[in-house]
């Protein structure tokens, strides 16, 4: 998993912003209800953004990553990747996680991301993108080909060329069907997305000209964006610069 269960946005809250948040149910086209957090900002963003987390699905850290979305004006839905299989209730820090990512498939989140990007579009007329970690990184890239229709899509330590979930095509081989921009924001010291990957994606998306940047920095590890690694606090505040300027370029 990419973060404890205490760990939280390394994002300063915005002061004095008001923020509208709820647990929402969703239903995919293929009748699957989900839940997702709805953080309702202030509309002067003009954008709104698809949250994929990690595996664990919903949980504290991504609803506070959403309300970070609201605060500076994006209307933002955290999703769960579950609902498939443990239905919409809701889930403590003691729930057995693995058994249900592993019964996850690509059709699965396309459509369930698909739901999400709706009620978004059903909130306001904006540009939505999609924003994950982990996981949640290479969904969200899974997305830019999956006919959505998003301004972009923005992954945090997405591993870019695994079968995973079920069904999946590997993203290097899907870079052609990339309709959208694309944001990589890289751990240079992640054990498991060796950099010499992270450049081979990036001549994957310059060879089938996708926009994209791909940020690699250097000596952070996996999941380095948690407040918790106060070491690596300038990369997390680059890190989030990073993303709220690659929407604010491209809304």
């Amino acid at each position: 998993m990419c973060f404890a269960a205490d760990s939280t946005p390394p994002i300063t809250p915005v002061s004095g912003a008001a923020v509208d948040a709820r647990v929402v149910t969703l239903t995919a086209s293929d009748g699957n209800h989900l839940a997702a957090y709805e953080a309702r900002g202030d509309g002067s963003g003009k954008a709104a953004v698809v949250v994929l987390p990690d595996v664990r699905g919903l949980f504290r850290f991504y609803q506070e990553l959403a309300d970070r979305f609201a605060e500076v004006g994006y209307d933002a839905v955290a999703l769960d990747y579950f609902g498939r299989t443990a239905g919409v209730g809701v889930r403590d820090e003691g729930f057995d996680y693995m058994p249900h990512v592993k019964l996850t498939t690509h059709e699965g989140v396309k459509l369930d991301a698909a739901a999400a990007v709706a009620h978004l579009r059903s909130l306001a007329d904006v540009p939505v993108f999609t924003v994950g970690f982990c996981f949640g990184g290479s969904n969200s890239w899974h997305q830019a080909a999956n006919g959505l229709g998003l301004a972009g899509a923005i992954g945090f330590y997405g591993h870019p060329d695994r079968v995973f979930p079920e069904g999946a095509t590997p993203l290097l081989q899907r870079v052609g069907d990339m309709a959208c921009p694309i944001l990589g924001l890289m751990g240079g010291d992640d054990a498991g997305i060796p950099v010499e990957l992270v450049e081979r994606y990036r001549e994957a998306l310059t060879a089938a000209g996708v926009e994209h940047e791909l940020v690699v920095y250097a000596g952070a590890p996996h999941s380095f964006f948690d407040r918790k690694y106060e070491q690596f606090a300038a990369e997390s505040a680059d890190a989030w610069e990073r993303v709220l300027g690659f929407i604010a370029s491209h809304k």
